[in-house]
C-alpha cells in the first residue's frame, strides 16, 4: 500500500527536524528583516547592511553546497566545475539588472555602460528581451539545465567517472572562464556586471530590497532542503545511492544509470543557477573569477567539510567555511589560502564524515 503524499511529506523530518525548519524560517523570514527595516539604526538591535548582505550571500553559498551533496554525497560524482552553473546563473539575472540601469548610467545611455565603452552601437542578438523579468527568470533556469544536460549525456553515456569527471568538469569551467573575460563576448570582459540600480523598479539597495532577497535566499535553501530531503527518501534516492556504491550490479538489475545520473546532475545545476542569481543583486557585482576553479573547489570543500550525504551538513560546512573566510581575510589576508588547504587535508584525514559524523559519533558515544 502506498504512504500518501501528505503523510510522506511530514515524515521526511523528525520533530526536532520540523521545529529546526521553523525555528529558521521565524528567524530568517520574520525577525532579522523586521529588525533591519524597521528598527532604527542607532538601536542596538537593529540589524546591518552588512549582517543581512552576508547572511543572504552565504546562504546563496548554501543552497550550492546541498545542490554539490546532491550529485557528490548521493550519487558519488564529484564535480569539480559547480561554480560555472552558480556563475550563469548570476549573469542570466545580471543582464536584466544592467538593462534596469536605463539612463541613469556614466554615458545616460540606454545599452550598458561597458558597451558604450567597447564602441558597441546595439544589443547583441542574445540580449533581446533581458530588460524582461520573467525572461531573465527563464534563462537562469534554462541555459545552465541546457548546458548541464548536454555535457552530463555525453559524458555520462561514455560511463566516465571518478577523477577523470572531475578533470573534465574543471576543464569545463576553465574554459567558460575564458570566454567570459573576453570583451567582445558581450559580458562585460574581466569588469563583468554591476552597478545595479533596481529590480521591478525597485531600488536595490533599500532595507526592504535587502531584506526582500535575504528572505528569499532563506526560502530557497529551505526548499532545497526539503527537495533534496524529498528525493533521496524516495525510490529515485535509494536508486541513486545504489548507483554510487555499485552501478554495475543497478545495471545488471534492469535500471539505467544515465537517466537517474543525468536527471539529479541538471537539477543541482540548475539549484547553482538560481542561487547564483539571488547572489548577483546581494552583492552587487558578477564577474569570470566566479567561474574560476579555486571556487568550484571550494564548493566542494563546503560539502566535505559539513558531511556528505546528509544534505544538512553542506550548509553547516559552508557558514563555518564562509565565516572564517570573511575572519581570516581580514585578519591573515596573506594566509586565507594555507588555513582552507589545512582545513581541508584535516578534515579528510581525520573527519571524512566531517562536522556532522563527528557530532554523530559525540552523540552516540555519550548515550553509551
Amino acid at each position: 500500500m502506498r504512504t500518501p503524499v501528505t503523510l510522506r511529506f511530514l515524515g521526511m523530518l523528525t520533530r526536532t527536524g520540523w521545529i529546526a525548519l521553523a525555528l529558521f524560517a521565524a528567524i530568517t523570514l520574520v525577525l532579522l528583516p523586521v529588525l533591519h527595516v524597521y528598527v532604527p539604526h542607532d538601536n542596538p538591535l537593529h540589524v546591518s547592511n552588512y549582517v543581512i548582505t552576508l547572511g543572504g550571500k552565504i546562504m546563496c553559498y548554501a543552497v550550492v553546497a546541498v545542490a554539490m551533496d546532491l550529485i557528490w554525497g548521493y550519487a558519488g560524482i564529484l564535480s569539480l566545475g559547480h561554480g560555472v552553473f552558480f556563475a550563469l546563473g548570476g549573469y542570466a539575472f545580471g543582464m536584466y539588472l544592467m538593462r534596469q540601469i536605463g539612463t541613469d548610467g556614466s554615458y545616460h545611455s540606454t545599452l550598458p555602460d561597458f558597451m558604450v565603452f567597447l564602441d558597441w552601437k546595439t544589443l547583441p542578438w542574445y540580449w533581446t528581451g533581458s530588460d524582461s523579468f520573467l525572461w531573465a527568470m527563464f534563462l537562469v533556469l534554462a541555459v545552465p539545465a541546457l548546458l548541464a544536460a548536454l555535457f552530463g549525456f555525453f559524458a555520462f553515456r561514455s560511463r566516465i567517472r571518478g577523477v577523470y569527471f572531475s578533470i573534465i568538469t574543471q576543464a569545463l569551467t576553465y574554459a567558460a572562464m575564458l570566454f567570459f573575460f573576453r570583451n567582445e563576448t558581450g559580458f562585460g570582459g574581466n569588469n563583468g556586471f554591476t552597478d545595479f540600480r533596481r529590480i521591478l523598479g525597485y531600488d536595490i539597495t533599500s532595507p526592504e530590497m535587502r531584506s526582500t532577497l535575504f528572505a528569499l535566499s532563506s526560502l530557497m535553501l529551505m526548499l532545497t532542503l526539503l527537495l533534496g530531503r524529498w528525493l533521496m527518501t524516495s525510490k529515485f534516492g535509494r536508486v541513486l545511492t545504489a548507483i554510487r556504491d555499485a552501478e554495475s550490479r543497478v545495471m545488471f538489475m534492469g535500471y539505467n544509470p544515465l537517466h537517474y545520473k543525468l536527471f539529479i546532475w541538471t537539477l543541482s545545476a540548475m539549484l547553482c543557477a538560481v542561487a547564483g542569481a539571488l547572489y548577483v543583486p546581494q552583492v552587487g557585482i558578477i564577474n569570470p573569477s566566479e567561474m574560476s576553479t579555486a571556487n568550484s573547489i571550494e564548493i566542494a570543500i563546503w560539502a566535505a567539510v559539513g558531511g556528505r550525504g546528509t544534505l544538512i551538513g553542506p550548509v553547516i560546512g559552508a557558514a563555518l567555511v564562509n565565516l572564517s573566510k570573511s575572519y581570516f581575510t581580514v585578519a591573515f589576508p596573506d594566509y586565507w589560502l594555507f588555513f582552507l588547504g589545512a582545513l581541508f587535508v584535516m578534515v579528510t584525514l581525520w573527519l571524512p564524515e566531517g562536522v556532522v559524523g563527528l557530532w554523530k559519533r559525540i552523540r552516540n558515544r555519550g548515550r553509551a
